[in-house]
């Protein structure tokens, strides 16, 4: 090899070590930070007419494995959804209390209205006493304040989810926008032949965030560019040229395109139902067409659940409850709760209170005007007593049979258990149902977190960047630096050595 090829040789492997330092400096430097994904430098031999001429550069390639990152985009959009659905669910949780087997022992329903029953048995003992009388009205009062409180708990946390509803669909537009703008990025890098792996990595960012906002899927183009999916297939764009429009259209990153909503006030009577023009919540829409059922998975599917099926379920069971308590007391001749208006609410199950049950439980109160005796006469007390707090299947049938299903402003929800139970039973019922659902949102989190963990473990594995190994490769290639660097000292020494001998 003459010194002119030696000399070629080594300058190109200095060339192909600072690339490599650059990258390798590049991984360090970003070691902390989240979704990022280790790149590796392609170096190879270059070889002309058989014999090696020194280094040639490739394009940086990606560590990533896409099986494991597609499964941990799934799950990330399951964690994230539950733990929506579990701090939401805790304000619920805080305020109901737990089943008791001891009456007044917790605040449950079933102990408050244990209660109420306690409060009338004593009366029963000493029906003039004015102190007894006081302790019915108290304990009937402190029930319904409990009753007010779930409800106006529902209502509360059901505008809140629907403020992140509206918050997470332009998070979710932003961060769509930003794939389809990086995308754009990278089919021109990859159409020059230039290396994409820096905004690749952008690019996985931003698929992280998206996959904790919503279930999505993600595929990618021969030319560069990414196609974005819900869980069910559909397909959301990342750009106006996706669905035939033109790009000048909406300057990208954007927060309102490409879905759409407007945020509602929510009240007990309030419900979101795709293609009802009743519906008082507005849906998230796609060029003008409403797909909210396809948005599933993540902290906006969690919301639109909460939102639309878990409070308003919670909501029709508690009505249903305040409704079967106000009529079960007054069949047995005492009016003692009321819809608000001083008069035994109606029992229409989807119509909103005062002409049905619909959002009931936000106003029942108690009527302390309604006689609990008269001249010392228990008759009307043992007879609440005995029926609206019996179990006989007169008791609790026909007419005075708690609603149970066709609940709501659309007629489409149900309790869930039976309603021929004694009051009793209905309030643990529901305060078990519920107490249900919170619990199963608690230990599916705990699940699910433990399976995201193993699973960015194994991403971590294959795509993360390992400080220990990225600095022996520093030290590695320090050393291959000096040994070129000395090629390049003898070539040049030789070259002069050679001048002067001319000279």
């Amino acid at each position: 090899m003459d010194l002119l090829s030696s000399l070629s040789t080594a300058t190109s492997g200095l060339n192909g070590i600072e690339y490599q330092l650059g990258v390798l400096s590049n991984n360090v430097s970003n070691s902390s930070t989240t979704g990022y994904v280790s790149e590796t430098a392609e170096v190879s031999s270059a070889v002309a007419g058989g014999v090696g001429v020194g280094i040639k550069i490739g394009t940086t390639q990606l560590s990533v494995n896409k099986a494991l990152m597609a499964a941990l985009y799934g799950q990330n959009a399951q964690v994230a959804s539950l733990t929506a659905t579990n701090n939401s669910l805790a304000a619920v949780s805080d305020i109901q209390g737990s089943t008791s087997a001891d009456a007044g022992s917790t605040t449950t329903l079933a102990d408050e209205l244990g209660n109420v029953q306690s409060a009338l048995t004593t009366l029963t003992s000493t029906p003039t006493n004015s102190a007894s009388q006081s302790a019915v009205y108290s304990a009937a009062q402190s029930l319904t304040t409990t009753i007010q409180s779930l409800s106006s708990t529902y209502t509360a946390q059901r505008q809140d989810a629907e403020n992140s509803v509206v918050s997470t669909v332009s998070s979710v537009n932003y961060d769509l926008t930003q794939i389809g703008q990086l995308s754009q990025q990278i089919m021109s890098l990859q159409a020059s032949g230039g290396s994409t792996a820096d905004v690749e990595n952008q690019r996985l960012q931003v698929m992280s965030s998206l996959s904790s906002e919503l279930s999505v899927t993600f595929s990618e183009t021969s030319t560069g560019d990414m196609i974005v999916r819900t869980a069910d297939g559909t397909e959301l764009p990342t750009r106006p040229d996706q669905i035939g429009e033109n790009d000048s259209t909406v300057t990208l990153p954007t927060s309102t395109w490409p879905l759409s909503t407007s945020g509602s006030t929510i009240t007990p009577s309030s419900y979101y139902q795709a293609g009802d023009t009743n519906s008082t919540i507005s849906g998230i829409t796609l060029n003008g067409t409403d797909i909210t059922a396809h948005l599933t998975g993540g902290t906006l599917g969690a919301n639109i659940t909460l939102r639309d099926s878990t409070y308003p379920t919670m909501q029709a069971q508690l009505d249903s409850f305040s409704s079967t308590l106000a009529t079960r007391f007054s069949d047995a001749g005492l009016s003692l709760f009321t819809d608000g208006t001083g008069a035994v609410p109606a029992t229409d199950p989807t119509a909103e209170t005062p002409s049905g049950i619909v959002g009931l439980s936000s106003v029942i109160s108690v009527d302390t005007s309604a006689p609990l005796t008269t001249d010392g006469d228990t008759s009307t007390i043992t007879a609440v007593l005995s029926t609206a707090f019996g179990t006989a299947s007169t008791d609790v049938s026909g007419s005075l049979e708690a609603p149970s299903s066709g609940l709501g402003p659309e007629g489409n929800l149900s309790t869930g258990y039976s309603g021929t139970q004694g009051l009793v039973a209905l309030a643990t019922s529901l305060t078990s149902a519920q107490g249900a659902v919170i619990g199963d949102a608690t230990d599916d989190l705990t699940s699910a977190t433990s399976v995201q963990t193993t699973l960015q473990t194994s991403v971590a594995n294959v795509s993360g960047v390992n400080v220990d190994d990225q600095m022996s490769t520093v030290v590695a290639l320090q050393n291959a630096y000096a040994a070129n660097a000395k090629v390049v000292t003898a070539v040049q020494t030789m070259f002069t050595a050679l001048l002067d001998a001319i000279q």
